[in-house]
C-alpha cells in the first residue's frame, strides 16, 4: 500500500484517479482551492475530501510515495514547492497512469472530436464480451462507477487528450502514454488559447502518430483529410489501419448498421457517431475480438453522458443534451439530429462557454455550423467572458461569425429559460449544447414543458 497526495484533487479526472487509488487500498490525501459537485460528494463519501479548501504545505511530508499534480495547480503552489524541497516524486496524472500500466498493452484514443464516444464504445464492447481491461475516459459512462479503472488487467484503454500535461510539463498529455495502439479520429482546431497556431496544433497529432512503434498499430479516420495526409505521408513504423464511416440506413428515426450479417439496429445516430463506431470496431479487432462479437455488443450501447444524450421524448419530439462546443462538434451534432428526423422542426441552443468560443478572432470558425437548425439560439454570459479577459461579443458580431442573420442571442440565463419554456414543441426536437450549464438553467422544468407540449 502506497501513500499519494493530490494537488488539485477536485478535477474530473483527478478525483476519479484519487477514488480509484483509494478503492485499491492506497492511502490518499488531497488539496484544492475549490471543489464542485459531483467531485465534492464523491470524495466525501470515500473519506478523502479535504477538510478545508486551500493549499497547506504541512500536508506534504517525507512519508508520501508520490505527488499527483493537476493542471489546475499553479507553478508557485506552496504544496508543490514543499514537495520539490523534500524530493518527493511528482507525477502528472498521465505520467502516473503510464507508470501504473507499463506492463500492459496501451491503447490511446486521440483526436479533436469523438475521443470520449470512441473510448466509451470500446469499453462497453470489451465489458460485454467479458474481456478484462483497465481504462481512463473523460466522461461518466453508464455502468461504470469511475472514469478511471486500474487493476492487473493486461490492457488499458486511454482517452488521450492533447491538452497540456501540468504546470511543470507543457507537452500534450497523450505523449506520455507511449501507446501500442493509437486511434486518431480527426483534427479540428481547439484550445485556441493554448495553441493559437493551427500548424502547431496539427503537429501535436503528427508527433503522436509518428510515435507508433514498429510492433504497434495506428488506426486513423481516412475521411478526415488532415489525419489521412499525416498518416499516409509521414514516416510511421507501425501498421496503419484506415477506417471510413460505417454504412448505415435510417428507417423511421432509427439507425441500422449495414453489415454482412444483415441490418443491425443501434441507439447511436449521425455520421460522426457511425465514424466513431467504425474506429472503435477497428480497435476491438486489433485486441482480438471478432466483428460478430462487436456487432452483438454494440446493439446495447446507449452513448456516453452528454453526447447526444436523450433527456426526454414524446411521440413527435426528442430533447437531447450534448457536450458540443468546438465548431466541428457543433456542426456534426446539429446535422445528425436534423438528418435523423428531417420532417421535424429543430431548435438548437448553443452556449459559448470556452475561451476559444468567446474569442472574436476564433469566431469565424463557427460559420455555417448551425445551418441545419430551423431555429438557432446562442447563449453567452458576459461574466464568463470577463473572467477570461475577453470582450463580450455583440449580437451582430455573432450573426456575422455564424453567418446566420436570424440567430437569436441571449446573455441572461433567466431570459433564455423564459423564452424556451414559452415555446410550443409540437413536431419539434430540442437540442441543448454546452460544456457548461447555461448558468444553472432549470433543465428539469424545461424537460417537463417539452414533454407536455
Amino acid at each position: 500500500m502506497n501513500s499519494y497526495h493530490f494537488i488539485a484533487i477536485g478535477g474530473a479526472i483527478m478525483h476519479n484517479l484519487a477514488l480509484a487509488l483509494a478503492k485499491k487500498g492506497h492511502q490518499v490525501s488531497g488539496s484544492d482551492d475549490e471543489i464542485y459537485e459531483p467531485s465534492r460528494s464523491r470524495l466525501e463519501k470515500a473519506g478523502i475530501l479535504p477538510e478545508k479548501f486551500g493549499w497547506y504545505p504541512e500536508k506534504i511530508h517525507e512519508g508520501l510515495d508520490g505527488i499527483i499534480l493537476g493542471m489546475h495547480a499553479r507553478i508557485d503552489n506552496p504544496e508543490l514547492i514543499k514537495a520539490k524541497e523534500l524530493g518527493i516524486p511528482i507525477y502528472s496524472f498521465p505520467e502516473f497512469v503510464f507508470n501504473q500500466s507499463q506492463d500492459k498493452k496501451r491503447v490511446v484514443i486521440a483526436g479533436s472530436h469523438g475521443k470520449t464516444s470512441i473510448t466509451s464504445i470500446i469499453l462497453h464492447v470489451l465489458r460485454d464480451q467479458k474481456v478484462q481491461f483497465d481504462y481512463l475516459v473523460g466522461a461518466q459512462i453508464e455502468g461504470f462507477d469511475l472514469m478511471v479503472g486500474l487493476s492487473d488487467a493486461p490492457v488499458i484503454i486511454i482517452e488521450g487528450d492533447e491538452y497540456l500535461t501540468s504546470p511543470l510539463d507543457r507537452r500534450p498529455k497523450f505523449y506520455h502514454y507511449k501507446h501500442d495502439i493509437a486511434l486518431v479520429s480527426g483534427i479540428a482546431w481547439d484550445h485556441f488559447n493554448v495553441f493559437p497556431d493551427f500548424d502547431e496544433y496539427k503537429g501535436l497529432f503528427a508527433n503522436l502518430m509518428k510515435m507508433t512503434p514498429k510492433s504497434g498499430t495506428l488506426i486513423y479516420c481516412e475521411e478526415d483529410l488532415l489525419v489521412k495526409q499525416i498518416a499516409e505521408t509521414e514516416s510511421i513504423d507501425g501498421k496503419r489501419v484506415p477506417y471510413p464511416t460505417h454504412p448505415a440506413v435510417i428507417k423511421n428515426g432509427k439507425t441500422y448498421l449495414i453489415t454482412d450479417q444483415g441490418e443491425i439496429p443501434i441507439h447511436l445516430f449521425g455520421d460522426h457517431n457511425l465514424q466513431n463506431l467504425n474506429g472503435a470496431m477497428k480497435v476491438c479487432l486489433e485486441l482480438g475480438l471478432s466483428k460478430e462479437q462487436f456487432y452483438q455488443s454494440i446493439q446495447t450501447f446507449k452513448g456516453a453522458a452528454k453526447r447526444l444524450e436523450l433527456l426526454t421524448e414524446k411521440s413527435d419530439g426528442v430533447m437531447y443534451r450534448d457536450f458540443a462546443h468546438a465548431p466541428s462538434k457543433l456542426k456534426a451534432t446539429v446535422e445528425a439530429v436534423k438528418r435523423q428526423f428531417p420532417d421535424r422542426n429543430l431548435v438548437a441552443v448553443q452556449e459559448l462557454h470556452t475561451y476559444s468560443s468567446l474569442n472574436r478572432d476564433f469566431l469565424p470558425n463557427y460559420a455555417h455550423t448551425m445551418d441545419e437548425a430551423d431555429e438557432a439560439i446562442i447563449y453567452l454570459n458576459p461574466h464568463a467572458a470577463a473572467l477570461k479577459k475577453l470582450e463580450v461579443l455583440d449580437e451582430e458580431t455573432l450573426k456575422k461569425g455564424f453567418e446566420r442573420s436570424d440567430l437569436k442571442v441571449f446573455t441572461q440565463s433567466q431570459k433564455l429559460f423564459e423564452y424556451l419554456i414559452s415555446k410550443d414543441y409540437k413536431d419539434t426536437n430540442l437540442l441543448m449544447m454546452s460544456s457548461g450549464n447555461y448558468d444553472n438553467l432549470d433543465l428539469p422544468a424545461l424537460e417537463k414543458k417539452f414533454k407536455e407540449s
